[in-house]
C-alpha cells in the first residue's frame, strides 16, 4: 500500500509498504478521508512539544501522523465485538486502553491513557490502510458524512475539556481563540447548557462564524484587549467558566501564554480555567490566584460512551455545524503535504479546520 512516512522536519515522503496485519481486537480499515491537526503541522514544522528529529534518528522513518480520519472496516480481528465490516469510523481517544494497568483492571478502561495513540505511538491513517485498536473507534451512523465524521475526533476532544468543566445552565463561558478546538468547544458548550457565550480570536471571517453559530460575543483580540469588554459583558464578575485554547508556541502563530494571563483576568472568583492549548515545555504560572481566588485550573478529562453518543446525536441534528465549517477537500492520497500546509496557515488560505484529503470512496 501506499503511505506516507516522516524522515525528518518538514520531510514526508510517499512510499510504498507493506499491508498491516490484523491483531486480535484489531480492525483493518481502509481510509476514505483524512485531515492534518495542528498539532501534527507543529510537530512536521519542528516547533512541537517532542523531539521529531530525535525520534526519526532511533526508529528511522516513521509512519505517523493522520489521527483525524473516517475511515471503512474492511477485516475485524478476533474477539472484537463493536465494530463490524462496512462499518465506517472515527478515533474517539487520545489513545487506546492498554489492558494492563491499575485504572484498567480496576474497570475504568475509559480513562486510560496508556495504550497506543494513533498517529504518535501507532501509524496512522496518512495511508492507504491501517491496522487500529478497536476500542478506539466508534462506527457513524449514515447521515454523518464522511467529511463530518473526519472532523468528529477533533469535536470529541473538545468534549475530553468540557465534562470536567462542569457546565451548569445558565454558565457564562469564555473561549479565548476560535480554531478547530475553540469552535468545537463554543457549539459543545452551548448544548451543554451555558446560558452566554464569549469568544476571542484574531480574525474577523472567523469571529463572523463564530456569531453564525451561536457565539453571543466575539471580539477581535487584534484589534481590542479583551479583558475590559469580557468583564464589561460580566456585569464585572467575570466569567464562570474559561476555555484557553489559543496558547502554545509562538512560532506556530499561538498566542505563547498570553491568553492564559487573559484567562485569569476574565475568570470570576472561585470560576474555572480550562488549560486547551498546548503550552511549550518549561512554561510557568503564577499559583498565587488559585490559591488566593479559589479559581480551579483544569487540564482535559475523558469522553465516556454516554458523551460521545451525546456529540453524535449534536451532528446528526445539526445542533452542531461541522459540515459548514470545512473550506478545503483535496482529492487524492498525493495531496496531503498540500493539506498540512493549507492547515499550518489558516489565515493565508482563508481556511477555519483542518483541509480534508479524500483517499478513497
Amino acid at each position: 500500500m501506499k503511505a506516507w512516512r516522516v524522515y525528518g522536519v518538514g520531510d514526508m515522503r510517499l512510499d510504498e509498504i507493506p499491508l498491516p496485519i490484523v491483531r486480535p481486537g484489531w480492525v483493518l480499515v481502509k481510509t476514505r478521508m483524512v485531515q492534518p491537526s495542528i498539532t501534527e503541522c507543529q510537530a512536521l514544522q519542528g516547533v512541537s512539544h517532542f523531539d521529531l528529529e530525535k525520534l526519526v534518528k532511533e526508529k528511522g522513518p516513521l509512519q505517523m501522523f493522520g489521527h483525524e480520519f473516517c475511515a471503512e472496516v474492511i477485516e475485524v480481528g478476533e474477539g472484537v465485538r463493536n465494530l463490524k465490516i462496512g462499518d465506517r469510523v472515527f478515533r474517539i481517544r487520545t489513545a487506546a486502553a492498554c489492558h494492563e494497568c491499575a485504572l484498567c483492571r480496576a474497570g475504568y478502561e475509559e480513562r486510560c491513557r496508556n495504550g497506543p495513540s494513533v498517529g504518535f505511538t501507532i501509524p496512522g491513517l496518512l495511508s492507504e490502510y491501517a491496522s487500529l485498536p478497536a476500542d478506539n473507534l466508534t462506527s457513524v451512523p449514515d447521515s454523518i458524512t464522511d467529511s463530518e465524521a473526519a472532523a468528529m475526533q477533533p469535536l470529541s476532544s473538545s468534549v475530553d475539556f468540557i465534562v470536567p468543566a462542569k457546565i451548569e445552565p445558565g454558565d457564562t463561558v469564555v473561549v479565548l481563540g476560535q480554531g478547530t478546538m475553540g469552535l468545537g468547544i463554543m457549539q459543545v458548550s452551548r448544548a451543554y447548557g451555558a446560558g452566554k457565550t464569549i469568544v476571542t480570536d484574531l480574525r474577523d471571517e472567523t469571529l463572523a462564524v463564530s456569531r453564525k453559530l451561536g457565539a453571543d460575543i466575539a471580539i477581535n483580540a487584534s484589534k481590542t484587549d479583551p479583558v475590559n469588554p469580557i468583564m464589561e459583558a460580566t456585569g464585572n464578575l467575570g466569567a464562570d467558566i474559561v476555555f484557553e485554547c489559543a496558547g502554545g508556541n509562538p512560532r506556530s502563530g499561538l498566542s505563547g501564554t498570553n491568553t492564559l494571563a487573559q484567562a485569569f483576568k476574565v475568570v470570576r472568583e472561585s470560576g474555572k480555567i480550562v488549560q486547551v492549548g498546548i503550552l511549550s515545555p518549561g512554561v510557568t504560572i503564577d499559583p498565587r490566584p488559585i490559591f488566593q481566588r479559589g479559581i480551579q485550573y483544569l487540564g482535559h478529562g475523558y469522553v465516556t460512551t454516554k458523551d460521545l453518543n451525546y456529540v453524535i446525536q449534536l451532528v446528526v441534528s445539526r445542533r452542531v455545524q461541522l459540515a459548514s465549517l470545512v473550506t478545503h477537500i483535496l482529492e487524492g492520497l498525493d495531496q496531503v503535504p498540500k493539506a498540512f500546509e493549507i492547515t499550518a496557515n489558516k489565515a493565508q488560505y482563508k481556511n477555519l479546520l483542518a483541509a480534508q484529503v479524500v483517499v478513497s470512496h
